[in-house]
């Protein structure tokens, strides 16, 4: 059985060490490495190319969302899961900007980090449940100030199609699957779409779906 190789990044030794013993009761886990601040695990991570990144934002000398960013510019394979005390929405919001794929509180049952781990290795995307109605709200809000454009008109039956699946969390794999694509087709359509609707990135992606009512069908 192929492990998947998890590097932990924490300030705290006593939490890293209790991550670790809890980690390694897993079959399929195995943790490759620690770090304790945010250039250590910068280096980490080139160093032993760990499949999931379990890491607070608090970090000391970098702190965790700059390192993410760094990390995933370099790596963008590596799923980051952001572990932390924090609730406040600023926190959450700039790891998904980061492109952290996880984002748990540090008060989360064992299981549910576990799972996480697991379904952020296949590449999903996973918020922990008592998030995810201030993640909503927090786009809605966004997409309520983007300015009029030109409609969903210039995008193509499938194009809307990988559009809402992408506003729906799914990774392009998992999108690939959906519609029987190619996970290299997907990013061409993708990057297709985002010229199309002058955006970026994916979370600039879920706002243009939310604003025009593109998920109205799958949230009723």
């Amino acid at each position: 059985m192929k492990k998947l190789k998890v590097l932990l990044a924490d300030d705290h030794t006593l939490f890293r060490e209790g991550m670790r013993q809890l980690l390694e009761m897993e079959r399929d886990i195995e943790v490759v490495g620690e770090a304790c601040d945010g250039v250590e695990v910068l280096s980490r991570a080139r160093d032993l190319a760990p499949d999931v990144i379990l890491m607070d934002i608090n970090m000391p000398v970098v702190n965790g969302v700059a390192a993410l960013s760094q990390i995933l510019a370099e790596r963008p394979e590596t799923g980051v899961i952001v572990l932390t005390m924090f609730r406040e929405d600023q926190y959450v919001f700039d790891a998904m900007r980061a492109g952290a794929r996880g984002y748990l509180l540090k008060d989360a049952k064992p299981a549910d980090l576990i799972f996480a781990i697991r379904m952020v290795a296949r590449g999903a995307s996973l918020i922990d449940p008592r998030m995810t109605t201030t993640v909503l709200k927090e786009f809605r809000r966004l997409a309520s100030q983007v300015e009029p454009d030109q409609g969903v008109g210039g995008l193509t039956p499938k194009e809307l199609d990988i559009l809402k699946l992408l506003a729906m969390g799914l990774s392009n794999k998992e999108i690939g699957r959906r519609l029987c694509l190619a996970e290299k087709t997907v990013k061409n359509y993708l990057s297709t779409i985002f010229q199309k609707l002058q955006i970026n990135d994916r979370v600039q992606a879920a706002i243009y779906a939310l604003r025009h009512g593109l998920l109205a069908e799958q949230e009723d």
